[in-house]
């Protein structure tokens, strides 16, 4: 992009065009559908950006629920996100690489999946979040042709939103909105311990 200073009238010019191209945009999309979107990519803010939509979601009313595979949960999120509207299920046990359990890991994503089927086929809320699914799939813990025949088939009125890094290919083929998050630039990489409100 050009940092070449231009005239007021040459900007003028371009926004002119610019907001004729939104507005024809606007005015083409007529479609709602439910939406399946996913966050991965090695970069932070995955389940960041997902718990803001979840925040957008419940300051609409709307009924939502978390379920989080792997993690053992993000305690400070789901203090700050305290909603009678909101439901909280944490299914894991904590990073893989400290579990060091397979079975262990494997058993307890079965757990949340089945809460995750229970909540697509009774359509009580309007967001689903999965978080650290990506992880799970990438770990061969659940197949993911199940995951996509599960979300195929949700009941009509529910958003779904995956987190977590190594989406597999069929599942980004299958969404309708995916977000890479890359890494830049990172601080642990230069030895800053993660800290509390930034990481966890």
């Amino acid at each position: 992009m050009s940092t070449t200073p231009i005239s007021e009238d040459e900007h003028r010019r371009q926004m002119e065009e610019l907001q004729k191209e939104m507005h024809a945009k606007i005015s083409a999309a007529k479609e709602k559908k439910d939406l399946v979107i996913v966050h991965t990519g090695n970069g932070k803010g995955k389940s960041t950006a997902a718990f803001g939509m979840l925040t957008r979601m419940l300051g609409h009313a709307k009924p939502c629920a978390v379920i989080q595979f792997i993690k053992s949960g993000d305690h400070a999120a789901e203090k700050a996100l305290k909603s009678p509207l909101l439901t909280w299920h944490k299914v894991g046990d904590g990073f893989t690489w400290d579990t060091q359990n397979r079975a262990a890991d494997i058993a307890r994503c079965r757990e949340g999946w089945a809460l995750a089927c229970s909540y697509l086929e009774k359509a009580n809320v309007r967001l689903l979040l999965l978080d650290e699914l990506n992880i799970a799939l990438a770990h061969d813990y659940l197949p993911v042709s199940e995951v996509i025949e599960a979300l195929s088939k949700r009941t009509a009125g529910i958003h779904v939103v995956i987190t977590g890094r190594s989406a597999p290919k069929a599942l980004i083929d299958a969404a309708d909105l995916v977000t890479e998050m890359t890494e830049i630039k990172h601080p642990f990489s230069e030895g800053v311990k993660a800290q509390s409100g930034i990481e966890f």
